[in-house]
């Protein structure tokens, strides 16, 4: 596993032991890892929802009223 040295402000060296001694985090560093794979999850997220709105908006117009897209939403979920 790579290492890497990171400087923190004394108030977010506080929090991030703060959650460490609450027993959410074994460490500093696993607290750090999970921020990191939250950011990276979140990215991706984003990544692909911009890519659906890109596709939307390059698709032709459909002629189907806003009103029907969301009731057929709640049929499929009923």
């Amino acid at each position: 596993m790579a290492q890497m040295n990171v400087s923190l402000p004394d108030g977010l060296k506080n929090w991030a032991e703060a959650r460490v001694s609450e027993g959410r985090y074994s460490s500093t560093s696993d607290l750090v890892r999970d921020l990191l794979r939250r950011e990276q999850d979140y990215v991706t997220k984003l990544e692909r929802l911009q890519a659906a709105i890109d596709e939307g908006l390059a698709s032709p117009a459909t002629g189907v009223s806003i009103e029907d897209i969301v009731e057929r939403g709640f049929t499929r979920l009923a």
